[in-house]
């Protein structure tokens, strides 16, 4: 059989079972088990086992059920609602103060899940009522739900990144993590930026009742500076260890954890119970993933045992063509496929694909896989499909789905623009992790 032959038998499988809403980790691990199978044989079961054992003895994986637990002690304390508290009294009186509320919140709410469509589900179902109550437009509402979820799988820790870190080889997650920073602080700005322009341009886009003043003296906003201070406890146990080149990802993630705990302690939040419902949800999402990470290793295997890859390989180099024309080819690929499926699961896709070419046209990894990051996220927003979208119509069920499809558009334009940006001028995503 040729390889092109196996690459389209093999996604298509893929997709098939995918599309009968299984999950992704059992979708994953079914096509590999056929694949197996198909070209192994039983003996081929042992590729499968020690795709496992590589996982789960790989000191990189730590890094994630370390930062998912992380996440769940922060939300299950409560301690991210002191965060939110402070960050509302900070806009203060701006006008259309709730639209840059949901930007900053998402932005928190991003970096702790890393998924933009469980923070368009979370704000869809928690912030967005409460703004249509108090007369907020809805299609600017659902622009800044959509562009600040958008926000997550960029700002670090982010779980998309640690994925692809510990996926392809000669890679620093550190420098991946480090990477988001830049671009994802520009993103927020710009998204602030367009509610600002809309908002000079058509005041009946602020309710009447955002007219009566909000007033926080100095006093009362340096008091909330000083409530969020146990949060730097976190934010250094984390990123402050990466940049300094104190920590690896997973020993930096581990201190993040104990800081977590810290900070819960320091609210009165801190419980035995509420460490062990943590640990409990974060080990059924971890085992999740190991199963979906292990499925992509043996699926890379596979392939290359195949011969697909080498096929493939061997394809790209004679067609001979310029480097921007591949690298516009393999972005527009995940835009327009991530219509269709999870970010998470394309990701998993497409790594044993593209990390040949990748190394293959010479392209900066830090900036390939950040720059694919972003785009990943642009194919889940954009109308009919969007993975994001369908996400926040699910949480908001009274908002018209046509009036969501409106929002996207400038998110996507957005988003879009920073792409190229970012693609011309690589520097903005290397400056940083060049220091490292």
């Amino acid at each position: 059989m040729e390889w092109y032959s196996i690459l389209l038998i093999s996604f298509l499988f893929i997709f098939v079972l995918m599309a009968t809403g299984i999950p992704i980790f059992i979708a994953f691990l079914i096509a590999n088990i056929s694949g197996v199978l198909i070209t192994l044989g039983t003996r081929g079961f042992g590729m499968f086992s020690n795709s496992i054992y590589e996982t789960l003895t790989s000191e990189t994986f730590v890094t994630i059920p370390l930062f998912v637990l992380m996440g769940e002690i922060l939300f299950r304390s409560g301690s991210v609602d002191v965060l939110s508290k402070a960050l509302d009294k900070w806009i203060g009186n701006i006008k259309g103060r709730m639209y840059y509320l949901v930007v900053g919140l998402s932005t928190i709410f991003g970096a702790l899940s890393g998924s933009a469509a469980a923070v368009a589900a979370m704000l869809g179902r928690s912030i967005l009522p409460q703004m249509e109550k108090l007369g907020y437009n809805i299609k600017l509402t659902n622009f800044t739900i959509l562009g600040g979820a958008s926000l997550a799988p960029i700002i670090p820790p982010s779980l998309f990144v640690i994925v692809i870190g510990s996926l392809v080889r000669d890679t620093s997650i550190s420098a991946l993590l480090i990477a988001g920073i830049i671009p994802g602080v520009i993103l927020a700005l710009v998204l602030c930026l367009y509610i600002f322009y809309k908002i000079r341009n058509n005041k009946d886009l602020v309710p009447k009742s955002e007219n009566v003043e909000i007033k926080y003296t100095f006093k009362e906003k340096l008091y909330e500076i000083i409530k969020v201070s146990p949060f730097l406890i976190v934010i250094l146990s984390v990123m402050g260890l990466i940049l300094l080149g104190v920590a690896t990802p997973s020993e930096a993630a581990a201190s993040g954890v104990v800081g977590a705990i810290i900070t819960s302690a320091i609210y009165r939040s801190c419980s035995v119970s509420m460490i062990w419902q943590s640990l409990k949800s974060s080990s059924k999402i971890s085992i999740m993933i190991i199963i979906i990470v292990a499925s992509s290793k043996l699926f890379s295997q596979l392939l290359s045992f195949s011969g697909a890859t080498s096929g493939l390989i061997n394809f790209v180099s004679d067609l001979s063509i310029n480097d921007w024309i591949m690298f516009l080819v393999l972005m527009a690929i995940p835009f327009f496929l991530c219509m269709f499926i999870d970010q998470f699961a394309f990701l998993l896709l497409a790594i044993p694909l593209y990390e040949p070419i990748v190394k293959q046209f010479d392209f900066d990894p830090i900036w390939f896989w950040t720059i694919f990051l972003i785009n990943l996220t642009v194919g889940s927003l954009t109308p009919p499909f969007g993975y994001t979208l369908f996400s926040l119509k699910g949480a908001a069920p009274n908002i018209l789905i046509s009036d969501i499809y409106k929002s996207a558009w400038p998110v996507v334009g957005i988003f879009i623009l920073a792409m190229c940006i970012f693609s011309i001028f690589p520097e903005i995503i290397t400056w940083l992790p060049s220091y490292l």
